[in-house]
């Protein structure tokens, strides 16, 4: 007799989906194998699902609910499982981020998660979430669908010139995520400087840090540390860091003259590189 593991859809976004999916699946008659053909993946893949085993993928979700005719059930509820595997403290912020009309962020290490390519925030997350590594790109990549928007939130993205040079994994990855900020140049929305080395210091010293503003509620800012994210409502903090900001607006190269420079990096840097030349036989 087959085990069947009871859910409590209650319990957790991921349980909820792995319910409701066994339940569309059972109501239409399939097995997890005839879902699975059906969907292109294996029966295995659907039972880990249900069983909240495994996470689910946007497209997963999709083409269920194309299987199932649920009327984008599955889809709308992907998003939340999705955010659901961020880190527990990083989720107030998540959710903030989905409802701000504009993001002004400073960042001193990384790409900004929003524009981070699949290769690199996977490259990135391996650090520390190896163990869930699937799950936690998945989630990112869903947090960028806010840019996919009909209207997205305004975005402007200073950069320091270190991130440029931190090689991510590896020369490709470095390659395809500088080409992925090129794309970034001319889009409605979106703008990009990169903060020179010859700034010296300079007013995000501290570290990287964002500020939300929203049409219905107080800016935030927000800034985190190893573990943990901070975020504020202060008047008095979000005053200084807006200044800070537009310090740091003031003193990065152009736009015109940051893509300049990030193209300048990705073929030096990361281009193709010529191999050893063939040695001759006498």
């Amino acid at each position: 007799m087959v085990n069947i593991r009871p859910l409590d859809p209650s319990a957790s976004p991921l349980d909820y989906f792995g319910s409701e999916l066994r339940r569309k699946r059972e109501e239409a008659g399939l097995t997890q194998k005839e879902l699975g053909a059906i969907v292109f993946c294996t029966g295995s893949l659907i039972g880990q699902i249900e069983t909240t085993l495994k996470v689910p993928t946007r497209e997963f979700a999709e083409r269920v609910d194309a299987a199932l005719m649920t009327d984008g059930f599955f889809s709308r509820l992907v998003g939340l499982v999705l955010r659901s595997q961020l880190p527990t403290w990083f989720q107030p912020y998540a959710e903030m981020e989905a409802k701000a009309a504009y993001i002004s962020t400073y960042q001193c290490q990384l790409v900004y998660g929003l524009l981070q390519t699949e290769a690199y925030a996977r490259a990135v997350l391996s650090v520390e979430h190896s163990d869930q590594l699937d799950e936690m790109v998945a989630a990112r990549l869903e947090r960028q669908r806010i840019l996919q928007r009909e209207q997205p939130p305004a975005l402007w993205v200073v950069l320091d010139e270190a991130v440029l040079y931190r090689e991510i994994g590896g020369p490709k990855v470095m390659r395809d995520q500088l080409a992925h900020l090129l794309g970034i140049f001319g889009r409605p929305w979106m703008e990009l400087q990169v903060l020179p080395f010859s700034v010296g210091q300079h007013a995000g010293m501290m570290g990287s840090f964002n500020v939300l503003r929203f049409e219905d509620h107080p800016d935030l800012h927000y800034s985190e540390s190893y573990d943990s994210g901070h975020m504020t409502a202060n008047p008095g903090v979000i005053k200084e860091r807006s200044v800070g900001y537009a310090r740091l607006q003031a003193e990065a190269l152009s736009p015109r003259e940051s893509a300049a420079l990030i193209t300048r990096v990705m073929e030096d840097r990361y281009g193709e590189q010529p191999g050893p030349e063939p040695r001759s036989v006498a």
